[in-house]
């Protein structure tokens, strides 16, 4: 199956989309450029709107606002106010993939801005009582995702090559019993963002390995091609969440390079879940 363009953005590192089911849209990032954008599914581009610093992920809360994973926290967007913020870490750490949890939390992680620093990254969870640390010694926060139940969470850190599976405490939002579900053999190239699908299965972009590809019980079972190498991330949209959009990154090629930092589009033929929404603490 190969992925279809969708919209010539040519982003430094585009990432994070999200389905917007009000406005029709997805929401996406390009990282470190701060700015948030928006597409619709025929291609055509929405409103932008760029944020005091580098963003790494977006969410929307039950009530339709919009907040932003910063260096320092959650950002609203409508005034850039702090929603909630991260205890003082290095300078050079920035929060990278995160999403709402089943009942409202964000949960997200760092890493270094530039070349990634062994360990120095962490994932965090936040709600209106607490910012609390779940991981650390982490390298490169990337994609995360709940089973349909919620008690498992699947993250990954990318250079572990691993998909890892934790138990998932609903009432506190711990985390616990860490154990690999899967591993990319790095000949594919490094797992990135990630979606699940109704079946629960797991759509996982491959960064330099150009595909985004779905695992059941830790085996591959679809392979989407993508032409351009590095693929962010995946995100299931549309009023029935059946098609698949695809961010992908030019950060380090050519720029010559085609289709590089562009969004993609495809049928994979199953359909999605509908992103979870922030609690009404982070309006």
């Amino acid at each position: 199956m190969l992925a279809e363009l969708l919209l010539t953005a040519g982003a430094d590192l585009g990432e994070g989309p999200v389905w917007d089911p009000q406005a029709n849209e997805v929401v996406w990032v390009d990282v470190l450029a701060g700015q948030v954008n928006r597409v619709s599914l025929e291609g055509k581009s929405g409103t932008s709107k760029t944020l005091p610093s580098a963003v790494g992920a977006v969410a929307s809360t039950v009530e339709g606002s919009w907040v932003g994973a910063i260096p320092t926290g959650l950002c609203r967007f409508h005034d850039y106010s702090l929603v909630s913020e991260l205890p003082k870490m290095a300078d050079d750490l920035r929060m990278n993939d995160g999403k709402a949890d089943p009942v409202g939390r964000f949960v997200g992680g760092t890493m270094t801005t530039g070349q990634p620093r062994k360990e120095a990254g962490s994932l965090w969870s936040f709600d209106d009582q607490q910012v609390q640390l779940l991981v650390d010694q982490v390298t490169i926060s990337n994609g995360l995702d709940w089973s349909a139940d919620g008690q498992t969470m699947f993250y990954i850190d990318t250079p572990t090559q691993c998909i890892d599976a934790f138990d998932y405490d609903l009432t506190n939002g711990e985390v616990s019993n860490r154990r690999p579900w899967a591993r990319i053999p790095p000949e594919l190239g490094a797992p990135d963002g990630m979606c699940i699908d109704v079946e629960g299965g797991l759509w996982v972009a491959l960064w330099g390995g150009g595909a985004v590809v779905r695992l059941e019980d830790g085996a591959i079972t679809e392979r989407i091609e993508v032409p351009t190498p590095q693929v962010t991330c995946p995100t299931f949209a549309g009023p029935n969440l059946d098609q698949l959009v695809i961010t992908t990154a030019a950060t380090g090629l050519d720029p010559c390079s085609p289709g590089a930092g562009d969004l993609y589009l495809c049928s994979p033929g199953i359909s999605g879940n509908l992103a979870n929404n922030l609690g009404s603490w982070a309006n």
